[in-house]
């Protein structure tokens, strides 16, 4: 027994040792072309860490490779070498751009490491690993340290000719979906507030996958840009297909709030927004099950019901999302009206819609749907408006929906 516990402690103190990512054969694009990044709006390189492969943070994280990129972060592959592990790294623009808002994300991670872990939904929120603050040339930049995963449930859309999930996928995805965020609401007293195709993502159990990415970086390195100023703009490489498919995470936190505290501040993507969100009523939990219930229609029917478009400015107007509602759900009860800042802004005292703008014949989700047929369509649409009420306290709880009757003859098909 002791041999065998002498024979551990080398194991104990084993360690990754950094590669070396210095192979010539590299494509190299014109600094003219604007790549990555530097296609978004407003970019400006100096908010960027400039990250390079092959580099080590904190003596601990090897870059390997990106994934990704926003305009407020980059997303790279990275080598764990203390924990002989694989994880990704989002590293943000320079902190004095973002302020706040870092240690607020930072909070919320906190919040969910401190609360139980018992809950089937716990599995189903993304994990913080570590964070840390790396200096760049002008200011600091935050890091924060994930378990890697696969792609979002929207590039995985992408994949599907027709731009739509499949049923059971639909199915899985708002099953984990909804435990999530159960998990959030009741343990972690947490409103996510920008569930999005994109910020929902499936887990792998096959660290090949993540090795295979390693060895094509090591062998055939990305294209790259280099610049004068010694910065390097990297495209990103995907990561393959696993074998099998993990569960859906819900990801990315970094516009989500307290639940334990009054909200009546502007949030959420545009075509999502929550009607008391819009007319600025204090709200709480139900805005994610608002949000869920715009987000699977997009994903599962190929369309969005709202899109705010206006047709005098030709842009996203509040007044057009509010004209869309209407068509869709009927005219909003006074309760609500009632108690929002905004609501004289877009009605009368009498609950009559004047904001300058029409209203089109009333259209129903039955005449919008198109997927389903008979009972199946009808227990489908029950669940979609379950989500979709004007009235927040009548919006089924994610508790509630994740035993809902379409979703669980789905899930045991």
């Amino acid at each position: 027994m002791l041999a065998s516990f002498l024979r551990s402690i080398p194991l104990l103190r084993r360690r990754w040792t950094p590669l070396n990512f210095s192979n010539p054969n590299v494509v190299r694009i014109p600094a003219s072309q604007a790549i990555e990044e530097e296609t978004i709006p407003g970019y400006a390189a100096a908010r960027y860490y400039p990250v390079r492969i092959g580099e080590t943070l904190k003596n601990r994280y090897q870059v390997v490779g990106k994934l990704g990129f926003g305009a407020s972060s980059t997303v790279w592959l990275a080598r764990d070498m203390d924990g002989c592990r694989y994880v990704t790294l989002k590293i943000y623009i320079k902190s004095a751009s973002l302020g706040q808002q870092l240690n607020d994300e930072l909070n919320i991670y906190k919040r969910i490491d401190g609360a139980s872990q018992k809950h089937p939904g716990h599995k189903y929120v993304r994990s913080l690993l570590d964070s840390f603050d790396v200096d760049g040339p002008d200011d600091k930049h935050r890091c924060l340290v994930h378990p890697p995963l696969w792609e979002s449930v929207l590039a995985f859309l992408f994949r599907n000719p027709v731009q739509r999930l499949p049923t059971p996928v639909v199915a899985v995805v708002l099953h984990r979906l909804f435990l999530a965020l159960d998990y959030l609401h009741t343990e972690c007293n947490i409103i996510h507030t920008d569930i999005k195709a994109d910020n929902i993502m499936f887990s792998i159990n096959d660290d090949s996958v993540f090795s295979d990415f390693e060895e094509n970086e090591l062998q055939d390195p990305c294209p790259r840009k280099e610049l004068e100023d010694g910065r390097i703009i990297y495209i990103s490489r995907e990561l393959r297909m696993p074998k099998q498919l993990g569960p859906p995470v819900l990801c990315d936190f970094g516009s989500a709030v307290l639940g334990d505290e009054k909200h009546s501040e502007d949030i959420q993507p545009d075509i999502y927004r929550a009607p008391e969100v819009i007319l600025e009523v204090p709200w709480t939990y139900s805005v994610d099950i608002w949000n869920v219930g715009c987000m699977i229609w997009n994903i599962f029917e190929g369309g969005s019901l709202f899109t705010g478009q206006d047709p005098e400015f030709q842009t996203y107007r509040s007044r057009a999302h509010l004209a869309e509602m209407i068509r869709l759900l009927g005219p909003p009860p006074p309760s609500l009206l009632a108690r929002g800042n905004l609501t004289s802004k877009f009605f009368s005292e009498e609950g009559t819609f004047c904001a300058g703008i029409p209203v089109q014949e009333h259209t129903p989700l039955e005449e919008r749907e198109t997927t389903l047929q008979g009972e199946e369509r009808e227990q489908f649409l029950r669940l979609v408006r379950k989500m979709l009420q004007w009235e927040p306290g009548k919006r089924s709880s994610a508790k509630q929906l994740e035993m809902d009757e379409w979703l669980q003859a789905e899930l045991h098909k």
